[in-house]
């Protein structure tokens, strides 16, 4: 897949949650390859993913390795990346965990634990980059939310929660931050197929069923996630702010 070329994403500073593994780290790529300067943390070690990054596409990658539920070393990461490669201007908050869980077996700790990851570190991230932004004249902030909550799906409930939290969130940060040249909107994919999803909880039953609602009858791959992102983290999409993309393959209908 050959993606457009967005010239104000050369050298931009580029911070992404999560940016080492599963889309995370394709969205990490897709940067790289426009020429921006892209710093990601993760908790895992991505030493040979960044080396590879640096042989394929020529851009060297600055990864910060650390947990978002830190919110301490999550801010402590985002200034690293800012000295390194000036005040971040584009923030995709990527970085989640979709752990199934069943209502009446949660306890308070997991419900923390989940919030923590795929809602309070969005905000803080948000929070803190926002001040530079803010500095620098203008920033484009891209959350990661999904379709998981527009569908009602059963089996997370937390997880969803937090998800129509990203989108809400994301819209009152818009009006918040717009008069600042501040735009921050949201992405919900579909089910894309990460190593992760496969391994885990994509059986074959599952994956029929779903390619079923589909319009487009071919699974996502976290490359086709990539395109979408790029869109909203540039100058092409400059007006357009508070939204919430659905990239699904046509399993919700928006508007």
């Amino acid at each position: 897949m050959t993606a457009p070329t967005y010239p104000d994403l050369r050298d931009a500073s580029v911070f992404i949650t999560g940016g080492g593994s599963g889309i995370g780290a394709s969205l990490t790529e897709g940067f790289l390859r426009q020429g921006a300067r892209v710093a990601f943390i993760g908790r895992s070690d991505a030493s040979a993913f960044v080396d590879e990054m640096e042989q394929a596409t020529g851009n060297r990658p600055l990864f910060l390795q650390g947990d978002v539920t830190d919110i301490a070393g999550l801010r402590a990461a985002m200034d690293r990346a800012a000295e390194a490669h000036g005040t971040i201007t584009r923030l995709v908050n990527n970085a989640a965990n979709d752990q199934r869980h069943k209502t009446l077996e949660v306890d308070e700790a997991f419900y923390d634990w989940s919030q923590s990851i795929n809602l309070k570190s969005y905000f803080f991230a948000c929070q803190h980059a926002i001040r530079g932004m803010q500095a620098a004249g203008g920033g484009h902030i891209v959350n990661f939310s999904s379709i998981s909550y527009m569908m009602g799906n059963a089996g997370y409930p937390i997880y969803t929660a937090s998800n129509g939290g990203i989108t809400a969130m994301s819209r009152s940060l818009a009006r918040e931050f717009g008069p600042d040249g501040i735009r921050v909107n949201a992405l919900a994919p579909g089910w894309v197929l990460t190593q992760k999803q496969l391994d885990m909880w994509a059986d074959p039953e599952g994956l029929a069923a779903h390619l079923d609602r589909q319009c487009l009858k071919e699974h996502l791959k976290p490359e086709d996630i990539v395109n979408p992102t790029l869109f909203l983290a540039s100058d092409a999409s400059r007006m357009m702010t508070g939204q919430a993309m659905v990239v699904d393959g046509g399993v919700v209908v928006t508007g």
